[in-house]
């Protein structure tokens, strides 16, 4: 299927362009938190709504990290960003790491925040269940957003959270993402790539961790960096937005 052009928000009109892609329990708003306090004179952001989420919660496709990496690509073409830099969270880490394995040329640093390793996210049965199961059930997507931010943020953000989740996604879409960001191994793809690539973790996430970003992206890239922000867990946007925006932009500058 062609590629479609990504509905999407652009802040800013600095020289260094940033595309970012949101994960699989959000849509674009994911970053709501952090625009406010952008650098928008230094850099200008795309941030992108992927198919079956958001404003394309409708859009047909096979729902890959692949396509989403296609998706990417064609609106970059269509921005007239010949290069730029991306920024994905968690399954948006995984397409950024598709679209430098397909255009690394075009990148010029890559983000990840709590980002899935290229190698897909093995899980135990009874884990691969609860998130299978999410797509239909808001009770296992609660679990989820607990259980990677430490178990202790507050209920009602654990309600908006999974409300904004449910409305914002589409639930055959939600399942078809899970099983390409979590089963598909692509890292051969990537391994020795030198874009420069950081990794941004939180200390209270128990699944992508700071430990396995050094079995993975620190051993497939040459010039990767890690961060671990210690009061954050899977969601740094919500948790610590002043701190990941520091974090972020930094290393975009370096």
């Amino acid at each position: 299927m062609a590629p479609f052009v990504l509905p999407h928000t652009l802040l800013g009109d600095g020289p260094h362009q940033v595309i970012a892609v949101h994960g699989w329990l959000a849509d674009r708003n994911a970053y709501a938190a952090v625009l406010p306090d952008l650098d928008t004179r230094s850099f200008s952001y795309a941030v992108v709504d992927l198919r079956g989420y958001g404003e394309a919660k409708d859009a047909p496709g096979r729902y890959t990290t692949a396509e989403g990496a296609a998706d990417v690509l064609a609106l970059a073409d269509r921005l007239g960003w010949d290069s730029f830099s991306l920024v994905g969270h968690s399954m948006g880490g995984s397409v950024g790491q598709r679209v430098l394995a397909a255009a690394p040329q075009r990148v010029r640093r890559l983000v990840g925040v709590s980002p899935v390793p290229a190698s897909g996210l093995p899980m135990p049965p009874e884990q691969w269940e609860l998130f299978a199961g999410a797509a239909d059930r808001p009770a296992n997507r609660r679990i989820i957003f607990d259980s990677t931010t430490g178990g202790n943020r507050p209920a009602a953000w654990l309600d908006r959270m999974v409300r904004q989740s449910v409305e914002q996604s589409a639930p055959k879409a939600f399942g078809a993402w899970f099983e390409s960001w979590a089963g598909d191994d692509f890292h051969a793809e990537v391994k020795g790539c030198d874009v420069p690539a950081l990794a941004v973790t939180g200390a209270l996430d128990p699944a992508l961790s700071a430990e396995l970003m050094r079995r993975t992206w620190l051993s497939w890239f040459p010039r990767a960096a890690l961060t671990e922000l210690p009061g954050a867990g899977h969601y740094a946007m919500d948790e610590t937005p002043l701190q990941l925006i520091r974090t972020v932009e930094d290393f975009l500058r370096a």
